[in-house]
């Protein structure tokens, strides 16, 4: 039972249970759609922030290339005006004017002896398209720092002069993009067209100047912005938003990420809050389970168990005493009191009238006896002297009838055994030799009309035993038996070391008698097989009750029901009178 009372608490906490999980899955579900979101505008915003900052080199260039200084081409003129932007200009270090080979021409500082610019990847591409263009991760050879450098043909009748070099600070890009401000577990990440990274955020010195993994090296010439989620190199779970370079006016592959774990660190509290609440009402229900459920339900129940196994033991004193007043189950309780004393009063009258009833039994045996002595007298003086042998026949059968009707009334006129009817029936026939006589069979309460029909056939076959039987004869036997199946009786009346017997070739009363004996309702069936060592009486009925077999053939086997010995008869069409 307490363990029901549990079963019915949790069953208690289950809905509570399923609506937290879905509304976890689906806060969970929410979130991760937030955090996808805001990659993708992480990833934007920082694009369009270095947008800006690369076009503000390119229009730094071109002020500088319609600098008059720098149409002129004079040497001197162009030196001070390259220095002046580059002192006022804070996000590059050094700017030049190069020939078409490379050499520097003029230049915010004194270039070092023999340095040139053409074997720049950047420096060709510039001078082969004619447009402004951005190259990768540097070490330049002039400030000796790492730069992102650019560079813009200076076009004259569509025709190259000169090129303007200068290079993007990568610690001032650095700083501005740690200005912008990372939550903690969040990273920005700017790679050139090589995938080497020139600014992180955070953990600039680690990255800075390293290679994207392979792994994602795809995403930098990828067709379209995205968002995936990966496992940095610093091992931390993320949602990345990127931007890669093949998208118009952005020279610079750009990824956002944000750290899933700090993003649902704070469902994961709420989690955790909830699960603790789940767990502490949990418990507080299976306590609640145990104790009051002890109290109020289960000791109640004990109660009320021990007080019927109390009666069943045979203590009918035993009583519950509970209230009906206080809850349900004592209301069970009071009422199993009531009907405990109604049984009690029941059973007092039960035994009153079974006493009474006992008293008019005997008082009933002792009339009938009484009138079949009568019976038994008056057909002695009417014929004993002018019919002696129709007189004994007639005495025999009232005296087995009578035999019948005692053992009916000695029980209560409702049932008598089987094995104790057949007995008796034959009785009459005990001073040939009773061990001549064997009767076996499994105990059998027959109803009375049923010892009636029995007794009297079992005194027919005895006394045709005796006349013309196995009892006729020193050496002759009997030997009864019956069967008990399905609610189906089988008996066998096997006589043996008798006269060799034959069919009749008439009907005499005892036949007569054996087909009348039965009701119909016991779908009574008979089979005498006549041959050289005696009869052979098979008998078979149902009892009361419903038959598993509604047709009225008996389990003798077809065989010998159709053999030249024996017949099937529809009770009595054969026997011996």
């Amino acid at each position: 039972m307490r363990l029901k009372l549990v079963a019915v608490a949790v069953a208690a906490l289950a809905p509570v249970v399923a609506m937290l999980v879905y509304n976890e899955v689906e806060t969970r579900l929410q979130r991760n759609e937030e955090i996808r979101g805001n990659a993708a505008q992480a990833a934007r915003l920082a694009a369009s922030e270095v947008e800006r900052i690369i076009e503000g080199l390119h229009g730094l260039l071109v002020a500088v290339a319609s600098m008059p200084a720098i149409q002129d081409l004079d040497a001197a003129a162009c030196d001070r005006a390259l220095r002046s932007v580059a002192s006022s200009v804070s996000n590059i270090r050094t700017i030049f004017v190069t020939d078409l080979a490379g050499h520097p021409v003029c230049g915010s500082v004194e270039p070092p002896s023999g340095v040139r610019f053409a074997d720049r990847d950047y420096f060709r591409q510039a001078l082969a398209s004619g447009r402004f263009v951005v190259g990768t991760y540097t070490d330049s050879r002039m400030s000796k720092g790492a730069v992102l450098p650019v560079a813009m043909p200076l076009m004259k009748e569509g025709v190259a002069q000169r090129v303007l070099v200068t290079g993007l600070r990568l610690e001032w890009l650095q700083d501005r993009i740690a200005e912008r401000g990372v939550e903690g577990g969040n990273a920005i990440t700017i790679a050139d067209g090589k995938g080497t990274i020139l600014a992180r955020v955070p953990y600039p010195e680690r990255f800075v100047g390293t290679a994207i993994p392979h792994a994602f090296q795809h995403l930098i010439y990828a067709d379209f912005p995205g968002i995936i989620e990966v496992t940095g190199q610093d091992g931390i779970e993320r949602i990345l938003g990127y931007r890669p370079i093949k998208l118009p006016n952005n020279p610079l592959y750009i990824g956002a990420s944000i750290s899933k774990e700090e993003a649902f660190a704070p469902i994961n509290r709420a989690t955790e809050v909830n699960a603790l609440s789940i767990l502490g009402g949990a418990l507080l229900a299976f306590l609640a389970a145990v104790l009051i459920g002890n109290r109020f339900i289960v000791r109640p129940i004990h109660q009320i168990a021990r007080v019927m196994g109390d009666w069943r033991a045979g203590r009918t004193d035993v009583r519950t005493g509970m209230d009906p007043a206080k809850d349900e189950l004592g209301a069970v309780g009071a009422t199993l009191d009531s009907l405990l004393d109604e049984l009690d009063a029941r059973d007092r009258q039960a035994k009153e009238a079974g006493d009474e009833r006992d008293l008019l039994s005997r008082e009933m045996a002792h009339r009938v006896k009484n009138g079949y002595a009568l019976v038994q007298a008056i057909a002695r003086q009417s014929f004993a002297k002018s019919d002696p042998s129709r007189y004994a026949v007639f005495s025999e059968r009232l005296t087995a009838l009578a035999g019948a009707y005692d053992l009916i009334l000695t029980r209560e006129a409702h049932s008598a055994d089987m094995s104790e009817t057949i007995r008796k029936s034959l009785r009459p026939h005990h001073e040939v030799d009773a061990s001549r006589m064997e009767v076996t069979g499994p105990q059998i309460s027959l109803p009375a009309e049923l010892t009636l029909a029995l007794s009297l056939v079992v005194h027919e076959l005895g006394t045709n035993a005796m006349k013309y039987g196995a009892l006729s004869t020193d050496e002759g036997r009997i030997v009864v038996n019956w069967t008990l199946k399905d609610r189906r009786v089988l008996l066998t009346w096997q006589e043996t070391g008798g006269p060799e017997v034959t069919r009749p070739n008439a009907r005499g009363f005892g036949s007569v008698l054996i087909e009348k004996a039965f009701p119909a309702k016991y779908q009574a069936k008979s089979l005498s097989t006549y041959g050289t060592s005696g009869l052979i009486f098979e008998l078979a009925f149902f009892l009361p009750g419903d038959p598993t077999d509604n047709h009225p053939a008996t389990s003798f086997q077809v065989a010998r029901a159709e053999g030249e010995d024996g017949a099937i008869e529809n009770p009595r069409k054969a026997g011996r009178s």
